[in-house]
């Protein structure tokens, strides 16, 4: 490829990702399979315990991020706190595109309801998920809200999962009148149902029916947020060679069942290492990073990313977790071409001024 026609496919690539609804639709349906990817992987290579583990950590640690934060986006505060607690599970799933309702009974009772499929559990991985872990979801972050509020007496009563076959995952926020013990945050009653929807008690957002590229943007920002989340949790919660690990393999495995999905909404599956870096330097710009690529002498190409958006504030992080990130490339390289070889040369994590991988066909990849 000469110097110009590289030129000119980097431009193309600044095109296909960089802001753009296909880019941020290609970005969403990677990393929402990743999410349910990585839980999936903690159940099948270690046990349901780890996989809820890993859950319970992830959920509280998004709850002390986002909830208190978000009621003031929201415009929440001032509600009575079931209230508040309820619509924002409301609002924000519905943000991101996740499908959820809210019933509310009174001032002391308010319902959620979020009805099959469930967002988080792409395609059949319903049917391996145990309960365990959506109760651990549930205990990362609806048991907290009352502790978050300031209200001791405010907690979460569970009436329905899809993991036990019933039509969703359903629950109230509840103000009892005595104070809570941590394990009466969370209860299970399984025979109450919740009232029917009433559409006209919906609350709205201000500018929520925004143009179809912002709620692109708005679903990868979701899905993004889980999976930078995820990736900590799983190197802090089992360590560097096994959370890192179990990560990776699960990066691998979805960037070789996806990568053919995320680049036809791309409209960049073309072969060879120039075809990739295309495909790898759009990704990244969908991500919100700068990124470029070029030819070089000899037949090689490489891509640089000076910006890690996924990691953005995360502070110093273990090498474990660009390890088990950078994955997800390796495998949806392999399954652009099973000959494509992509080599880590640069780390902007470890010091250096970008994410530098250089691509070239050769022998088949060694199996991680």
């Amino acid at each position: 490829m000469t110097e110009m026609a590289a030129s000119g496919a980097a431009a193309a690539a600044d095109r296909a990702g960089a802001g753009d609804e296909s880019g941020f639709r290609a970005v969403e349906a990677l990393y929402h399979a990743f999410i349910t990817g990585l839980v999936l992987t903690f159940v099948t290579r270690r046990d349901a315990a780890a996989a809820a583990r890993l859950v319970f950590a992830t959920y509280r640690r998004q709850h002390l991020e986002k909830f208190l934060p978000g009621l003031d986006k929201l415009g929440l505060r001032g509600l009575p706190d079931p209230v508040a607690a309820a619509q924002y599970h409301y609002l924000s799933n519905l943000l991101g595109g996740v499908g959820v309702e809210y019933i509310p009974e009174s001032d002391d009772k308010a319902w959620v309801r979020y009805p099959p499929p469930r967002w988080i559990w792409e395609g059949t991985a319903l049917c391996a998920v145990p309960s365990e872990v959506v109760r651990a979801m549930l205990r990362g972050w609806h048991a907290h809200n009352g502790v978050s509020l300031g209200n001791p007496r405010m907690g979460f009563v569970c009436t329905a999962m899809a993991t036990d076959g019933q039509p969703g995952l359903e629950g109230y926020y509840c103000r009892y009148d005595h104070v809570l013990t941590p394990e009466e945050r969370l209860r299970f009653s399984p025979g109450e149902t919740a009232p029917p929807l009433d559409p006209t008690k919906l609350p709205r957002v201000a500018d929520a029916d925004w143009p179809a590229v912002r709620r692109s943007k708005a679903l990868r920002n979701y899905s993004m947020d889980y999976v930078r989340v995820m990736l900590m949790e799983a190197v802090a919660q089992f360590g560097p060679a096994e959370g890192g690990g179990l990560a990776g393999i699960a990066a691998r495995l979805i960037g070789l069942h996806y990568y053919h999905a995320s680049a036809a909404l791309l409209g960049l599956e073309q072969p060879g290492p120039a075809g990739f870096a295309a495909y790898l330097t759009a990704m990244a710009q969908a991500q919100g990073d700068d990124a470029e690529w070029r030819a070089e002498p000899g037949g090689g190409v490489v891509v640089r990313q000076s910006t890690w958006r996924l990691m953005r504030g995360a502070g110093r992080l273990s090498p474990a977790v660009f390890a088990a990130w950078n994955e997800l490339w390796q495998g949806a390289a392999l399954a652009a071409d099973r000959h494509l070889r992509l080599d880590v040369t640069q780390r902007l994590d470890l010091g250096d001024p970008c994410f530098e991988w250089r691509l070239r066909l050769g022998s088949a990849a060694v199996p991680l």
